[in-house]
């Protein structure tokens, strides 16, 4: 039986598409010693389609009208309507439900969310639960609780609310260095419904340890609703360092060294871009725009020419002048001499070539009109950078699908006894 997942700041579906899977992803980024049970098909010498996951979204949340335009547009492949993304904040949700005008979904295993990072990001003002921004990223607020800092409390608030199963949150690494801001969340987590949920160790996930060729961090925070466990997992899941059996945590599949202990070497950022064609040759309208910021020979972000051996920086959600450079001109320093050659020109990574480094299928227009709506590259760059990739959240999903049994009695389940 599927398990029914509720996601809180969705976005463009980085998450939600990993928790779905059925999506395609190049062979170079799965570690078949490890995923091979993962793969449904191939589809071309390059890429092949992952298996779909035992979830389905009941539903999904954004304060942004074209993130909800994009992955409306993109999900509605898996039967899912445009009826269950509700654009509006969820501190209005909450506050709607607790006033009896407000229906939230019933029967949730898991919820999911992003919170706002930027208040947590070393790319910022680093401002934490002290944002002056509201919950709509918008204007000065005098609320605390309701600033954009602040917005994990209303999961907690919809987490109490719905009483899921389980709870995956994630964020910005540089939320761990900022002073208590960790631990706080944790505490307030671990309260969540009078202390029901048991807050396993938080754990930050290098994205390119999944196969992902992108250097991106996130942390992770992973809850379980404590009566729904089975006594071995809740004693597993409450030890300092959990038995490998019970890690809700995927596996690493990847490493910078050399291969060695079935790990494979990092995924380079050429090996996911070198088969694209110039936007001035291509069909795809994601591949065909791109950022016009000129360079700017002073070191700053996105100056640089991405390391086609190598993983990617992390795909930011700036846009413009952040974007760093797929190609320079030899006067700027570019290596791509043989490109050069060919006339190919000095720019910054297309669209699509950012939604690759993110793990995102080829089949997601990111660049489209719909209903007199235009999704714009500007707006483009914005919701891929804000994503999970998908293929993190692939392996994590897969790991609690794997690992259900161990935690929960289904009550299903025990009716087939």
């Amino acid at each position: 039986m599927e398990k029914r997942v509720m996601s809180l700041f969705s976005g463009c579906g980085g998450m939600d598409l990993g928790f779905e899977g059925n999506f395609t992803v190049f062979k170079q980024c799965l570690n078949l010693d490890i995923n091979s049970d993962c793969i449904k098909k191939e589809t071309s010498k390059d890429q092949v389609l992952l298996k779909k996951n035992n979830y389905r979204n009941i539903f999904a949340n954004d304060i942004n009208p074209l993130a909800k335009l994009a992955w409306s547009n993109y999900f509605k492949r898996f039967g899912y309507l445009d009826i269950i993304y509700k654009c509006e904040s969820i501190v209005d949700i909450v506050k709607k439900y607790e006033t009896g005008n407000y229906r939230l979904p019933e029967d949730i295993d898991i919820i999911t969310g992003g919170f706002p990072c930027q208040d947590f990001s070393v790319a910022g003002k680093r401002l934490g639960f002290s944002s002056i921004k509201n919950h709509y990223g918008t204007l000065k607020t005098d609320s605390a609780e309701e600033n954009r800092g602040n917005l994990y409390l209303w999961m907690k608030k919809t987490i109490e609310i719905i009483k899921p199963k389980m709870f995956i949150a994630e964020n910005v690494r540089g939320l761990v260095s900022l002073k208590n801001v960790k631990d706080i969340i944790i505490k307030d987590f671990s309260e969540a419904d009078d202390n029901s949920y048991l807050i396993v160790n938080p754990k930050v996930l290098l994205s390119a340890e999944y196969g992902v060729p992108q250097s991106r961090e996130r942390i992770i925070f992973i809850g379980f609703q404590k009566k729904l466990l089975n006594n071995a997992a809740l004693n597993a899941l409450s030890m300092d360092k959990i038995p490998d059996k019970y890690d809700p945590y995927p596996p690493i599949t990847h490493s910078e060294l050399l291969p060695s202990n079935s790990l494979k070497q990092y995924t380079s950022s050429g090996s996911v871009l070198l088969d694209l064609k110039e936007p001035e040759e291509s069909d795809d309208e994601s591949q065909k725009h791109f950022s016009k910021a000129k360079f700017l020979d002073n070191k700053s972000q996105g100056q640089i020419e991405v390391d086609l051996s190598k993983i990617s920086p992390t795909i930011r959600s700036e846009h413009h002048g952040n974007i760093e450079f797929r190609r320079l001109s030899v006067a700027n320093g570019g290596r791509y001499l043989d490109e050069l050659k060919k006339g190919y020109a000095q720019r910054r990574l297309t669209v699509r070539e950012c939604a690759r480094l993110q793990t995102f299928p080829d089949d997601y227009p990111f660049i489209f009109r719909k209903n007199k709506q235009n999704l714009s590259a500007s707006e483009a760059y914005k919701l891929i950078g804000n994503a999970v990739p998908p293929l993190l959240a692939y392996h994590i999903a897969k790991r609690i699908e794997q690992n259900w049994p161990l935690y929960f009695e289904d009550k299903n389940d025990l009716a087939r006894k």
